[in-house]
């Protein structure tokens, strides 16, 4: 697919210069729908976003690895995703959605292709608690292959799913920094339950979604992200979230990278954009 004229004519070129080999740990492809056909049930249908536009956003912005997350709008058909994958093995990884329905040679298919984690949705427009007895399935079937599991939770979902979450016997990973409100007068119980997972040696976090969170200039997503770089310095990665599913507005990736400094200094940002997703996605 060609990429329009017009796509990065309106995004601003951010003035923050990435690391080398710094990585996009949460971004997206969708479609194209004639292609790769978008799921039935799904709660929202999106722009297409091929993997040709992902690519050049990412040489835009100075991005050289990324994790493509399979977004719910495609379901349990990572199709469009393995085809990111394998379009330059040595820059992707991926993150599927499956159900109980994979068998063995399922994963070893995906993992092969450079899949190397699951991710489940809790939030609740995207279809709430997930089947928590596939969920289980899938855990066990998984925390063998030194995979991990993406938990996509809103703020208000945390504390009712505290208990699970502690008892998982594999690396999970937060997306989104919880989605934890910042808004004045809001609880604060979400992020201080946030900051309890954050304690526990398997858990890391995505200082990710800004954009969800706040709106520009996202001053109010920076305590967040800060504290839990602090708290998890080893285990906290960052991404665009490009293109932006159900967003509350259109946001700029330029802006959010030239927000990063704002998280830590030079040494702690080097972890989070490059050392922490090469560990945990096997990137050489």
């Amino acid at each position: 697919m060609t990429v329009p004229a017009d796509f990065l004519s309106h995004r601003r070129k951010p003035t923050f210069k990435l690391p080398p080999n710094a990585t996009d740990a949460h971004c997206h492809v969708f479609g194209p729908g004639d292609r790769f056909p978008y799921a039935p049930n799904r709660r929202y249908t999106p722009e297409d976003a091929p993997k040709e536009m992902l690519r050049a956003l990412h040489d835009y912005l100075g991005i050289s690895r990324a994790v493509i997350v399979q977004a719910s709008c495609h379901g349990t058909d990572n199709r469009a995703m393995m085809d990111c994958l394998a379009s330059d093995p040595t820059r992707y990884r991926g993150v599927a959605i499956v159900d109980d329905s994979f068998t063995d040679a399922d994963f070893d298919k995906l993992h092969d292709g450079g899949v190397r984690g699951v991710r489940f949705n809790f939030i609740k427009h995207l279809g709430g608690t997930p089947d928590m007895k596939v969920f289980s399935k899938v855990i066990d079937r998984i925390k063998g292959r030194g995979w991990h599991v993406v938990l996509h939770l809103g703020g208000s979902d945390i504390i009712p799913n505290m208990e699970t979450i502690k008892k998982l016997p594999l690396t999970f990973v937060i997306d989104h920094m919880g989605r934890v409100p910042t808004t004045d007068g809001h609880d604060p119980a979400p992020f201080k339950a946030l900051m309890q997972l954050a304690k526990l040696p398997n858990c890391w976090i995505k200082v990710c979604g800004a954009e969800r969170i706040d709106f520009p200039p996202y001053d109010k997503a920076v305590p967040v992200a800060r504290a839990i770089i602090e708290a998890l310095p080893d285990r906290t990665m960052w991404g665009t979230d490009f293109p932006h599913p159900n967003a509350s507005h259109e946001a700029d990736e330029g802006e959010l990278v030239d927000l990063l400094p704002q998280f830590g200094d030079a040494r702690a940002l080097e972890r989070v954009l490059v050392d922490n997703p090469a560990r945990l996605y096997d990137f050489v």
